[in-house]
C-alpha cells in the first residue's frame, strides 16, 4: 500500500511529460517548416537528435551501473564485441531514420493537427505487425478501435482543417503520402524492437546506444545522399534558429522517452497521451496558425480520441466477465441442488 501513491505518481507524471512532449515537438516542428525563408536541412536535424540520444543513454546507463569503470566494460562488451548485435538493431534505425525525415515532410505540408490525427494510422499498422510478428491476438473492441480509427482519420482528411498564417505554399497528397510512410515504418520498427528488447536480458540502455550507433551512421549516409551538395555549400548547420534547436532537443527527450514508455506504462496511458496530444495540438494550430476547424475534422478527431480510448481497454475485462458469468451459474446450480 505504501507504494501505491508513488506508483500512481509515476504513471501520472509519464502522462504529462509524454503528452507535453508529443503535442509541443508537433507544433514547433510545424512552426520551423513554415515561418522561416532561410528552411533548414531536415536529414541534419535528424543526425543530431540520434547523436544526442546517444549521449543521454550513455548517461542513463552510466547511472545504472554506478561507476565509470563499470560503464566502459559494459559498453566495450556489448557495443565493440557484437557486430551482430550492432547489425540487428541498424534495422530499425534505419527504418526510424526514413520515419523522423517523413515527419518533417508532412508537417512542411500539413496542419499539426491533421497530422496529428491522421498519424494515429500508426495504431492499426502497430497491432497487424503485432499479430504477424509477435504472434499475438487482438480482442475483436481492438479490431473495432481499428476501423472506428481508419474512418476517423478518413474524415479529417476529408475536409481538412485550413490555416491562414501559413506562409509557404503546401502539397496535402505529398503530406499524406509521407504520414502514410512514417506510419509504416512506425509500426514495423516498433515492433522489432520491442521483439529484440524482449527476446534477451540486455539492459534497455545498452539496446539504445547500440540503435543509435547505427542510427547516427545511417542518418550521415542519409544527409550526403540527400542533401550532400547543398550541406557542403551553405553548411551543416544551415537555418539553424533557437526554434530548431527546441525542436532536435523535443525530438531527442521524446525518443528516449518513448522507449521508458514501453517498459514501464501501459496501453491506455499511452491511449489516454495521444488522444490529449491531438486536442493541444488543435487549440495550439488554432491559434499560432489560424486553423479554421470543420465540422468534419472535428467528428473525425473525435472518432480517433474515442477509438485510441477502445484500443487501450485490457482484454482481460472481458474474461473475468466471462468467469464471473460461469462462478454465478456454478452457484445456481449448486443452490438447486
Amino acid at each position: 500500500m505504501g507504494n501505491e501513491p508513488v506508483s500512481v505518481a509515476f504513471k501520472l507524471y509519464c502522462l504529462t511529460v509524454m503528452t507535453l512532449v508529443a503535442a509541443t515537438y508537433t507544433v514547433a516542428l510545424r512552426y520551423t517548416r513554415t515561418v522561416s525563408s532561410d528552411l533548414y536541412f531536415s536529414t541534419t536535424a535528424v543526425c543530431i537528435t540520434e547523436v544526442i540520444k546517444l549521449f543521454l543513454s550513455l548517461g542513463m546507463l552510466a547511472k545504472e551501473t554506478g561507476s565509470l569503470s563499470r560503464l566502459k566494460t559494459a559498453v566495450v562488451e556489448h557495443v565493440f564485441r557484437s557486430p551482430v548485435e550492432l547489425l540487428k538493431l541498424s534495422v530499425p534505425s534505419l527504418v526510424y531514420a526514413v520515419q523522423n525525415n517523413m515527419a518533417f515532410v508532412a508537417l512542411s505540408n500539413l496542419d499539426a493537427a491533421v497530422y496529428q490525427v491522421t498519424y494515429q494510422l500508426k495504431i492499426p499498422c502497430t497491432a497487424l505487425c503485432t499479430v504477424l510478428m509477435l504472434n499475438r491476438s487482438l480482442s475483436r473492441l481492438q479490431w473495432f478501435s481499428v476501423f472506428m480509427l481508419c474512418g476517423g482519420v478518413t474524415l479529417v482528411q476529408w475536409n481538412p482543417a485550413q490555416s491562414t498564417k501559413v506562409q509557404v505554399q503546401q502539397n496535402p497528397f505529398l503530406g499524406f503520402i509521407a504520414i502514410a510512410v512514417a506510419v509504416l515504418c512506425s509500426g514495423f520498427a516498433g515492433v522489432y524492437f520491442e521483439k529484440v528488447l524482449k527476446s534477451s536480458d540486455t539492459s534497455l540502455w545498452v539496446r539504445n546506444i547500440q540503435m543509435y550507433l547505427s542510427g547516427i551512421v545511417v542518418t550521415l549516409v542519409g544527409v550526403f545522399v540527400s542533401d550532400g551538395a547543398q550541406v557542403l555549400e551553405k553548411g551543416f548547420f544551415y537555418g539553424y534558429t533557437s526554434w530548431v534547436c527546441f525542436v532536435i532537443l523535443l525530438a531527442s527527450v521524446g525518443g528516449l522517452y518513448t522507449s521508458v514508455v514501453v517498459k514501464y506504462t501501459d496501453n491506455i496511458m499511452k491511449g489516454f497521451s495521444a488522444a490529449a496530444a491531438i486536442v493541444l495540438s488543435t487549440v495550439s494550430s488554432v491559434t499560432l496558425f489560424g486553423l479554421q476547424i470543420t465540422a468534419t475534422f472535428a467528428t473525425g478527431a473525435l472518432l480517433v480520441c474515442i477509438s485510441i480510448y477502445l484500443y487501450g481497454l485490457p482484454k482481460q475485462d472481458t474474461t473475468k466477465l466471462a468467469k464471473g458469468d460461469a462462478d454465478k451459474e456454478s452457484r445456481s446450480k449448486l443452490i438447486t441442488v
